[in-house]
């Protein structure tokens, strides 16, 4: 089903805040929990959405020098998590670290690839990369899967390109998803290379991540009613 394909990020430093987001949207099965409110909450938000049977990405993009990133790898996937976040460009050592550390544990390790608010631009003018973003992402796909990935996060844009190179089994995590009246820079919009949830899932993702246009809503509920209406008509 779709619906199992909708991961809501619990942007906020508020316990209390998160769970209330949680409890009600009963339906939603996953929920991701990044560095806001790890950092504020620690162990016990997780233990809370797994005393509800939810199901944890926790999005914490380690990066860092080999060794610092496998103990990491080992304490963040005893937590029970489901999918865990590990920098692409930390390079082929920090990679293999990860994968060793996370070795026989059910969860499963993400490379991310390039943050879906870099722009074009930024990655030629501010990261001083003279790749094509598509061919750069493909490039860190492409490292991560040699070093033992079978997930990546990248930007929905991504999706059809990485879906194609690395083959069906590979599992995509796609932030930046919006409907079709978002645009990028809009408000405080922050996401620069964005979709819609049927054009992400038309294109080949299996996973969409969606924050503040669901949780920030007036209506959190309509607004998810909203977002399952338009993966819906990806058939």
């Amino acid at each position: 089903m779709k619906g199992d394909r909708l991961i809501v990020a619990l942007d906020t430093s508020s316990q209390e805040q998160a769970l209330e987001w949680v409890d009600s949207l009963p339906q939603v099965l996953w929920w991701k929990v990044g560095l806001e409110l790890f950092t504020a909450a620690g162990f016990p938000i997780l233990q809370a959405l797994k005393e509800r049977g939810k199901r944890i990405f926790l999005d914490l993009k380690l990066h860092d020098i080999p060794h610092t990133v496998g103990r990491a790898t080992a304490v963040a996937v005893s937590y029970g998590v489901d999918l865990l976040t590990v920098h692409a460009a930390g390079g082929s050592a920090m990679l293999r670290a990860a994968v060793a550390a996370a070795q026989g544990s059910p969860c499963r390790l993400l490379a991310v690839t390039l943050l879906t608010s870099i722009s074009p631009p930024q990655v030629r003018q501010e990261l001083g990369i003279e790749m094509d973003p598509a061919d750069y992402v493909l490039h860190l796909a492409r490292l991560a899967q040699a070093q033992g990935f079978t997930g990546l996060v990248c930007s929905p844009q991504e999706v059809s390109r990485l879906r194609q190179a690395l083959g069906p089994e590979v599992l995509l995590v796609t932030p930046g998803i919006r409907l079709g009246q978002a645009k990028a820079g809009d408000g405080e919009e922050d996401q620069q290379r964005i979709c819609t949830p049927d054009e992400a899932l038309r294109a080949g993702a299996d996973y969409l991540v969606v924050g503040r246009p669901i949780t920030a809503s007036p209506d959190p509920v309509a607004a998810l009613r909203r977002f399952q209406a338009s993966w819906d008509a990806a058939g």
